[in-house]
């Protein structure tokens, strides 16, 4: 049976198993082979809601992600010179007006996509399909240690973030769009922090254990000219979403034979 879009899908997204205390992430190179996590793992069906028709209720500070149109000018997102001159100047921008905060820096851009030929072709990472988040009360200021090294202690008195910035860089999303877990649906002991282990660096991420209070809402068909921001990190303990949980999924509604999903992230922080 076709699957109700409109309505939501029933999907099956990758846990981490309750219990143990073996997990590592395994980072990727990009072109190379997938290296599977470390550790147990369960699949679990959930409902993942359409959001576009309630897309204005969706924001950073309360479900810790949000829909927005942007139109960018740059042409060719595999153009590391027209990333730098143009994309993050724009990334920057948007996430200026959005946040209402003083200053953004652009730290990182990953390309991925659903295809391994593609992905060697290119040189890009896969889809995620475990479910995580990308920065912890440890992993967040340690990045920003490395990053701006010389400003670290004095960036660390105030209030900052972590925002991503995801866009399709090929068409139509077809298939694995994004999951996308309602901050005010998770609890702090539904996250795991584990080691982040990459060819260049070690770092910290967090998996997620299975509630069924988990409220998961996705973006379908998502085009070229929209973005979806979400926040990995809030150093602010006042309430507001700190932690944005998602993962991308098999959709079953999908075409036959969809066009391979090729995607950009940009990691911003964000001051207050």
């Amino acid at each position: 049976m076709k699957e109700n879009v409109k309505q939501g899908l029933r999907v099956k997204l990758r846990y981490l198993a309750k219990d143990q205390d073996l997990a590592v992430y395994m980072a990727s190179v990009a072109g190379g082979e997938v290296m599977p996590h470390q550790g147990s793992y369960e699949e679990k069906t959930v409902v993942v809601e359409n959001g576009r028709d309630r897309v204005e209720q969706f924001s950073l500070e309360r479900q810790g992600f949000q829909l927005l149109k942007h139109v960018s000018k740059t042409s060719d997102y595999f153009d590391d010179n027209q990333i730098a001159d143009i994309y993050n100047n724009e990334i920057q921008n948007l996430v200026l007006e959005t946040t209402g905060s003083s200053r953004v820096e652009v730290f990182d851009n990953t390309r991925r996509a659903s295809s391994q030929n593609t992905r060697k072709k290119k040189q890009v990472r896969e889809q995620a399909t475990t479910i995580h988040n990308d920065y912890t009360d440890y992993s967040a200021p340690k990045r920003l240690r490395e990053i701006l090294p010389d400003e670290a202690d004095s960036l660390l008195q105030r209030r900052y973030a972590i925002v991503n910035v995801w866009r399709s860089i090929a068409g139509t999303v077809e298939n694995y769009p994004l999951a996308m877990c309602d901050a005010e649906s998770t609890d702090t002991v539904d996250l795991v922090a584990v080691k982040r282990q990459a060819r260049d660096r070690v770092g910290e991420i967090q998996f997620v254990t299975f509630d069924s209070k988990h409220r998961w809402v996705y973006f379908p068909k998502m085009g070229m000219n929209e973005v979806l921001m979400f926040k990995t990190f809030d150093s602010a303990q006042d309430g507001r979403a700190r932690f944005t949980v998602h993962s991308s999924f098999d959709d079953p509604s999908a075409v036959k034979n969809p066009a391979v999903r090729e995607s950009i992230e940009t990691r911003c922080f964000v001051f207050f």
